[in-house]
């Protein structure tokens, strides 16, 4: 894997910081100028981002891991985000939850097998009125029923 971002890239992470203050403040934008192009940031992004910055290898980390947006691991082609906030709670998501992980044969925070899909809890998708809620990369399913969750999966083979 080449451990170097290309020149586009470093181009695109400068001007980025001309956007804000600091470079500190560009931390996240640059992060996702790296997964864009590999599709997650490993810790050599996280070097290349810290020098471009000039920033600690600790400071882009603490950002890049406390961000959920950004993937510190490699993810499937298909990210499912459910939300596990306390209305979805109320509302059934555990059992969204089991049957996502008993169709796709994971657990929570891992990708299959087939790299086809990631699947990731989010405390609050913004979409309480229609819970339980879950998400396909930027596509949103909601008042999702149990017996729904297969045929929505298929959409994504």
């Amino acid at each position: 894997m080449n451990l170097k971002l290309k020149k586009i890239d470093i181009i695109e992470i400068k001007n980025k910081i001309n956007h804000y203050h600091t470079s500190r403040a560009a931390v996240i934008d640059a992060l996702k100028i790296v997964q864009n192009r590999i599709g997650w940031v490993p810790d050599w992004g996280i070097h290349e981002v810290s020098k471009i910055l000039n920033l600690s290898y600790s400071e882009v980390e603490s950002i890049a891991t406390f961000y959920s947006q950004i993937f510190r691991k490699e993810v499937g082609n298909n990210i499912i985000r459910y939300c596990d906030s306390v209305v979805c709670y109320i509302k059934g998501y555990k059992k969204i939850e089991k049957k996502l992980e008993d169709i796709l044969k994971i657990k929570t925070g891992c990708t299959t097998i087939d790299k086809k899909f990631t699947l990731l809890p989010v405390c609050c998708i913004g979409n309480c009125d229609k819970a339980p809620t879950f998400m396909v990369n930027k596509e949103l399913y909601s008042n999702v029923k149990i017996t729904s969750i297969k045929k929505i999966l298929g959409l994504y083979i």
